[in-house]
């Protein structure tokens, strides 16, 4: 993901010009940017929701104020970016738009600015043109879009594991790709790595994260099935639990087989003396 990150970076020239005009200064290394970028996974870490942020709208709120009743999608990014962010954008609207699921009513969006540069108008920019590209209603009060403060983002970027960093040479901002689904109460649940997200695995991550408040039985049933592996970002079949259902529909169709013949069979039998009795 680094390495994607940084693929528009390696043609940048080799230094940069300092903040006075006339004097340059070496660059930061490629190899130190990419050892500063990457995800962890801080699975069940707990999400500061009392961090101060500005919505689109330039209201100033807090986190938590998109927490507690339902499943949250998170994802960090930078309104201009050029490249990386807008295809995060553009995976997070098309999985969106594969779901059952409506955004401000099974759960909720939070997208967040990591650059403390940003303003409200670019963010209220940013959610017009993906509010109209998901298009259904209702979602301008569950997707949102935020600006803040240096260290409210840094807050919020280090419990959640994401780091990036300041490309001198670019004027860019240096970072991986990825998507986060949170708790209700904000604890991190599960991530989704790239820029192309997988509709049912969000599907079950939602499902899971809001403790099976939202889905069918059928979801269900396959959350028993499945299980979400760190390692991959994805679900994963549990043979051994699928083989457990397939017995147990088994079982169940020969026991009805079973009762329907028994109960057929008496019916037979008196058909067959009263045939004998006539006779």
């Amino acid at each position: 993901m680094a390495l994607v990150a940084l693929s528009s970076l390696c043609a940048a020239p080799a230094f940069s010009q300092g903040m006075t005009g006339d004097a340059y200064r070496p660059a930061t290394p490629r190899s130190q940017i990419l050892s500063n970028i990457g995800i962890d996974q801080n699975l069940n870490a707990q999400l500061p929701l009392d961090l101060p942020f500005t919505d689109e709208n330039g209201k100033a709120i807090t986190l938590g104020d998109y927490f507690g009743k339902k499943p949250v999608v998170l994802a960090f990014v930078y309104y201009d970016c050029p490249m990386m962010c807008t295809e995060v954008l553009n995976g997070m609207v098309t999985t969106f738009g594969l779901l059952k699921f409506d955004i401000g009513k099974e759960y909720d969006v939070v997208t967040v600015s990591f650059d403390p540069s940003e303003k409200p108008k670019l963010a209220r920019q940013k959610k017009d043109v993906y509010l109209r590209r998901y298009g259904r209603p209702g979602a301008e009060q569950g997707w949102h879009f935020l600006t803040g403060q240096q260290p409210a983002i840094e807050a919020l970027t280090n419990a959640a594991g994401f780091h990036y960093q300041w490309d001198d040479q670019t004027l860019q901002y240096a970072h991986a790709t990825a998507i986060m689904v949170a708790t209700p109460e904000g604890k991190l649940a599960q991530y989704y790595y790239g820029i192309e997200y997988s509709a049912k695995d969000l599907r079950l991550g939602l499902i899971e994260a809001s403790q099976r408040k939202i889905g069918t039985l059928v979801d269900t049933l396959l959350l028993y099935c499945y299980h979400y592996d760190p390692r991959t970002g994805r679900y994963g079949a549990i043979i051994s639990r699928v083989l457990q259902i397939a017995g147990g529909i088994t079982v169940v169709l020969l026991g009805g087989f079973l009762i329907a013949m028994f109960k057929l069979e008496p019916k037979r039998d008196s058909g067959r003396s009263a045939g004998a009795g006539g006779r």
